[in-house]
Parts: C-alpha cells; structure tokens; sequence
C-alpha cells in the first residue's frame, strides 16, 4: 500500500498576490519563498513554507483555466489541499479500486514531481491533489 507522507501544501486562490502577501506574509509573519509561473497549471504560484509544508496563494493568469472558474464562482479561499505520497501510481491504482472518482487517472509530469487530483464528489467536497517528489 503506497504510503501519505505529509500534507505538502495547501493551496489557496487569490485575485491578486500582492494584497494577499499583506495578510499571509506581512500580518502572519511566514516568509515568501519565491513566487513561480507555472504554465501548466495557468496561475503564479507565491511559496510560503510553514514546517515541513507550504501554504500556496494560486493566482490565475487565464480566464479559461480553473482556478480562474474558481475564483469567479467562489471568489477565491482554500482551492485544494496536497498529500505527497511515496508512490503516486500505486496510490492512484489503490484508490480506483475502491471506487474513488479521479481526476487524473494517470499523474502528470512536471520538473521534480508527479502530480494527479482526486475529484471532490469522492472526498466530501474538498478537491485532494496527490503528490510524489522525484529523487
């Protein structure tokens, strides 16, 4: 059975990053790692390790991407929450098995990490991305 390792991040989408850094790294004190363009998602992502975990402040840069539906439906607030596992692919296959609705049957690849999401109609609302960093 593949194994959850930590909660990675938890990621929250905001309109503008700027006036969310002034709650999140101003008023809280947590300190901004770096701020990223991640094309495959569509958004700027701001990294503010907490621990051994990161709160995540999604920004959408296309309106065609589902953050920004998010955002316009809900006007932003805790969009997922991560759980990095030590094997994605078997976890995925374990939760099918189970009936689990995904989103990604299959991880996506990106520099460093695989990645897939677990439909929210399955999780009792709360959209769950899986995560597994490669070594």
């Amino acid at each position: 059975m593949a194994k959850i390792n930590k909660i990675n991040h938890v990621a929250i989408v905001v309109a503008d990053l700027d006036q969310a850094l002034t709650f999140w790294r101003d008023a809280l004190g947590i300190e901004l790692s770096h701020v990223e363009d991640v094309p495959s998602q569509k958004a700027a992502v701001a990294f503010l390790p907490v621990g051994d975990s990161e709160v995540e402040l999604v920004k959408p840069t296309s309106d065609d991407s589902g953050t920004a539906k998010f955002l316009a439906e809900r006007g932003g607030g805790m969009h997922h929450l991560c759980f990095e596992v030590d094997d994605i692919t078997a976890k995925l296959a374990e939760l099918k098995e189970k009936g689990v609705r995904l989103i990604n049957e299959t991880p996506m690849e990106l520099p460093g990490r695989k990645m897939a999401f677990i439909h929210p109609k399955s999780t009792g609302g709360v959209l769950v991305e899986l995560y597994e960093v490669l070594h």
